[in-house]
């Protein structure tokens, strides 16, 4: 088993208050937390323990009373979309762990990565006890350099130790785990995409249903699960899902790693019960904004997501629900703060110049329609656009969204329409202005 040679850079990650389990950075503190030894000593594969002491549907069960939701965006019930694999099927069945991090404004998954690989190992080796599965592929983003080194440590580890293989923890039931590298395409984080590219295709998209979890990676039933999902798993098994249950929301449980970056004194990753509230979140636990400015506008779950305004982001929560009222979705729960200096505009633009780049081609509305919105945006944040362009934005917006095979559409529209309804004032003024009004841009 090699040790990796280098360490990533870590992102800072800040204090927490409140009465509950860190489950997710309970450990973190200790800068071994990554090694199988530190692992171990912590408590360590006890959840796989219990779980090959348990029948695969009261795992399903347990993990269904837990209210765990995906952590990759949808916020689907974990528990649930384990229960749509087939009992019986002629194909092998399959855990796939989404490790292609690519939203903007998201690093929690690199540094679960970075800082306790093995937790996320032990919760997809869990995951695929529960559904029948003996493969476990790890799809790792491409500019994961050394987070990939300790993923591999990690899988290496399990296997030197029994947790993984032929015969595991003398169980008799076998289950081999493998990492496959991306190459650098943010598509490949859509589910389907990655399994295409697993397969050794192109990381194109393919229209659901079947869905993975019937007919997904090599035609047979598919479970993809995020990194974050994956750890939260073992300590489920060990506490129980009641346990994890009476964390956060009735409908949005247990806690989870919020990013916070942009206009803020102290950016960086906290753990937080689901609901935990946004103003709190940026003014009382992560600093508030610098220099004495005021809060404008916030992102609540990475660059796809709708905005607050400054009227509305003290009311809301960190949780599906909650923002949902504010016509906003949790994302990736990567919070991007801007200040009353920040240009609008200029965010729109740099984020549809993203997914204009990113954009796969295989659909002809986002193919032709996202980067003709990225090139409106340019010309709006000049100065250079006319007014009925604003227009003309959303319209085309319209044409795309829900128009595609996949959600990356959707992704690249949900910003504009939330911009372009909640602050139209902002994108008038820099035509009028003949350019950008906010120097701080430049």
């Amino acid at each position: 088993m090699r040790i990796p040679a280098g360490k990533p850079t870590p992102a800072y990650v800040g204090d927490s208050p409140g009465d509950f389990p860190r489950i997710l950075t309970g450990t973190w503190k200790d800068p071994d937390a990554w090694t199988i030894e530190s692992y171990l000593k912590s408590g360590g594969y006890e959840g796989l323990k219990k779980a090959l002491t348990m029948k695969p549907d009261d795992i399903i069960n347990d993990v269904k009373a837990s209210g765990l939701r995906g952590r990759g965006g949808a916020g689907f019930s974990t528990g649930m979309k384990w229960s749509f694999v087939p009992k019986e099927s002629k194909k092998p069945k399959y855990i796939a762990v989404n490790a292609d991090e690519g939203e903007p404004g998201t690093f929690k998954d690199r540094e679960l990565i970075a800082r306790d690989p093995n937790k996320i190992i032990e919760g997809a080796i869990i995951a695929a006890f529960a559904i029948g599965a003996n493969d476990v592929y790890v799809y790792c983003r491409g500019e994961f350099f050394r987070e990939a080194e300790r993923f591999q440590y990690a899988i290496d580890a399990a296997y030197e130790k029994g947790f993984v293989g032929d015969n595991v923890m003398g169980s008799g039931w076998k289950c081999h785990v493998r990492m496959t590298r991306g190459a650098g395409a943010y598509i490949c984080g859509e589910e389907t995409a990655m399994l295409t590219s697993l397969e050794g295709n192109k990381g194109w998209p393919k229209l659901k249903p079947p869905f993975p979890a019937v007919q997904g990676l090599f035609g047979g039933p598919t479970i993809v699960n995020n990194v974050e999902t994956c750890a939260a798993l073992p300590w489920i098994l060990v506490n129980g899902g009641a346990a994890y249950a009476k964390i956060g929301t009735e409908k949005s449980t247990g806690t989870r790693l919020y990013g916070i970056s942009g206009r803020i004194a102290k950016p960086g990753l906290y753990e937080l019960p689901m609901g935990f509230n946004v103003g709190t979140f940026i003014h009382d636990v992560a600093g508030g904004v610098p220099n004495g400015k005021k809060v404008k506008y916030v992102i609540p779950g990475g660059s796809s997501t709708p905005i607050l305004l400054a009227d509305e982001y003290m009311k809301a929560g960190l949780d599906h629900e909650s923002l949902a009222t504010f016509k906003s979705s949790l994302g990736t729960g990567a919070v991007i703060v801007l200040d009353e200096t920040d240009c609008l505009v200029r965010t729109l633009s740099v984020f549809q110049n993203f997914y204009a780049h990113e954009t796969c081609g295989q659909c002809s509305p986002c193919r032709e329609g996202v980067p003709w919105v990225a090139k409106i945006c340019r010309r709006i944040e000049k100065g250079n656009a006319e007014m009925e362009e604003i227009d003309q934005v959303l319209r085309i917006a319209d044409q795309f969204m829900g128009k595609t095979i996949c959600a990356f559409a959707d992704g690249a529209g949900f910003p504009i329409v939330s911009y372009l309804t909640k602050a139209k004032g902002e994108f008038e003024a820099h035509i009028r202005n003949k350019g950008c009004p906010y120097p701080a841009w430049g």
